[in-house]
């Protein structure tokens, strides 16, 4: 069994222009011990799939369908009671922007404490040997003295080693990290990374990363779910996604990464805006930013097809495919659309 199994999950935002639909109709599952990385730019609903998981919406959020199991356990609709103990306990966020996130009037030592004694039952003295130890465990340098100091006497990237730091002390069996190197230098960028790898195999968790940086992805994950508006438009091993993209967003995400072989060249950006989600078109939602978008695209959404039993999407440029290679049989009006 699945240590965390989301089924078609849907959260809304209920503002005064409408219904937002953050999320729309996403499931996917994690094994222990594994890597899934949340990939999409700003907007697509990676976030709020976390804090959904995580039920700290904000006040206009609602969950209005679906189910979230760990270990089993539902999740939605199970009371703030059974939640407060998943939080921390059973999974931990690292939020995006290390920054802010701590408070800025209390001691690094105190804010690792608090954690520690609202999530377990250890004592104060306790409480202070494990913050310590975590400190040292994310390779914070004098964790002693280290914990008598405040946030702004700390750079970013010893920052974000803090909130890790805080993350892990309750031994959470899911860490999710909501781009956690978003705001950090690419060297410390590299060092978070590399940490979070090793004590992912030293602590046996199992870790969601989200994401809009391929890169990320590649160093770190196992499974890989692409998003766009709100849905699942692409799904597979990590290896799949990135040698054998088959949706046309992810094929444009790809093609925007700088290698070495585009050094000179400019780089190939996603025309047009992500699309708004209070006006959502009949069709794919990707469909006019593709330079590629048929008819089909623009008045009917593709079906999830299965590429092989590892990898999945949702782009008609697949069916296609399986129809001039007569994989795919259609009606004449639907190959006409086709085109």
């Amino acid at each position: 069994m699945a240590l965390l199994e989301v089924k078609n999950l849907k959260t809304s935002f209920f503002t005064d222009a409408g219904e937002v639909k953050a999320v729309n109709d996403v499931s996917f599952s994690l094994d222990r011990g594994k890597v899934l990385g949340i990939v999409g730019e700003s907007g697509s609903g990676k976030s709020v799939t976390a804090y959904s998981i995580m039920q700290i919406l904000a006040g206009s959020g609602k969950i209005v369908d679906g189910s979230i199991k760990l270990d089993g356990q539902e999740l939605v609709g199970a009371g703030e009671k059974v939640m407060k103990n998943v939080r921390g306990n059973k999974i931990s966020i690292i939020f995006q922007d290390p920054m802010t996130s701590l408070n800025p009037t209390y001691t690094i030592g105190k804010q690792l404490m608090e954690a520690i004694l609202l999530h377990t039952d250890r004592d104060r003295k306790q409480a202070y040997d494990r913050a310590v130890e975590m400190l040292r465990l994310v390779n914070v340098n004098e964790p002693e003295r280290r914990m008598k100091q405040y946030p702004y006497e700390f750079s970013g990237g010893m920052r974000q080693r803090v909130m890790i730091a805080m993350a892990l002390a309750c031994e959470p069996e899911i860490l999710i990290a909501d781009e956690p190197t978003t705001a950090l230098d690419v060297t410390i960028q590299a060092q978070i990374l590399e940490l979070m790898g090793s004590l992912q195999k030293e602590l046996g968790m199992a870790i969601i990363m989200i994401t809009h940086d391929l890169g990320v992805v590649a160093q770190i994950c196992d499974e890989v779910i692409v998003m766009y508006a709100g849905s699942i438009c692409e799904q597979g091993t990590a290896d799949e996604i990135f040698y054998n993209p088959c949706h046309e967003y992810t094929k444009g995400l790809m093609r925007s990464i700088p290698t070495a072989d585009t050094a000179g060249t400019k780089l190939q950006p996603i025309t047009g805006t992500p699309i708004d989600l209070l006006n959502m078109p009949k069709g794919c939602p990707f469909a006019p930013r593709c330079d590629n978008a048929m008819k089909i695209c623009i008045n009917h959404r593709a079906e999830r097809m299965m590429i092989n039993e590892n990898h999945a999407a949702t782009c008609w440029m697949n069916v296609k495919k399986g129809v001039e290679s007569g994989e795919i049989e259609l009606d004449t009006k639907g190959g006409d659309d086709l085109g």
